[in-house]
């Protein structure tokens, strides 16, 4: 949004939660980087329309105190209950981010998820492009991406894989998709509503996946012991930790 349309975004955004009060889903709402005036009337026009959280661009984790007693503020005057606003920052859009990633791990308990993002990122270190010709991030951006899924799971968050540019190139939205849920992702950011339903599809596991962490689970619950012999392989706790998080994962994403 330019400069001249900041007030008009705003208030348009403002009309738009108070409009779908209660909203069949959560909404989410970008503001601009707190360490612009800006955040503060972007907090002071939409706190009180009661969106569901505060999506925190270009942020450092020490930034996060100061945008949350803001917020404990503004609920106070609208009458919210106390934390009703949670944060999801992008957390690698300055290239000093990366060397505070460990810093969201004493956020409190307002921050939902953490996201990255990559073309923020690039611009700031003069670089030409994220990816390479194969499509493919490269390594300093790789680099990004690894130490906020990192971050996010030290911190005890959700990990948010960041968006697919190309909104017209399904296969290679897929692609991604499929790479960050393999990795640990736990969602990823669409930048255009056609996306959704494929990232939807790829980050609900499989019924094989469910299936599988259904046997691990009823194993462990069978012998009570720390370690057991499954399908020709030893299992211990990570693996059983790993089968309940893919069926937390599955009744999370299961329609109602």
């Amino acid at each position: 949004v330019p400069p001249s349309r900041k007030a008009v975004a705003r208030a348009l955004v403002a009309a738009f939660l108070q409009q779908h009060a209660p909203a069949p889903v959560p909404l989410w709402v970008r503001i601009n980087a707190p360490s612009t005036p800006l955040a503060h009337d972007d907090l002071a026009g939409i706190v009180s329309c009661r969106p569901r959280g505060l999506v925190v661009p270009k942020v450092q984790p020490a930034e996060l105190a100061p945008l949350a007693a803001e917020l404990a503020r503004l609920e106070l005057d609208a009458g919210l209950e106390a934390g009703a606003t949670r944060l999801l920052p992008v957390a690698t859009e300055t290239p000093a981010s990366l060397f505070s990633l460990g810093g969201y791990s004493a956020a409190g308990p307002r921050l939902a998820a953490l996201t990255w993002g990559a073309e923020d990122l690039s611009v700031a270190l003069g670089a030409s492009t994220a990816v390479g010709d194969d499509g493919r991030w490269l390594f300093t951006f790789e680099l990004a991406r690894s130490l906020c899924l990192a971050a996010a799971h030290a911190a005890g968050v959700a990990a948010i894989d960041t968006v697919y540019a190309s909104f017209r190139d399904a296969a290679g939205l897929r692609r991604q998709a499929a790479d960050a849920y393999r990795d640990g992702f736990t969602g990823k950011l669409a930048i255009h509503p056609d996306q959704v339903a494929i990232i939807n599809e790829v980050f609900q596991p499989s019924r094989a996946e469910v299936d599988a962490a259904h046997r691990i689970v009823a194993a462990f619950d069978h012998t009570g012991a720390g370690a057991v012999a499954h399908d020709g392989r030893m299992l211990d706790r990570p693996h059983l930790l790993r089968a309940r998080r893919v069926l937390a994962l599955a009744a999370r994403m299961s329609p109602p």
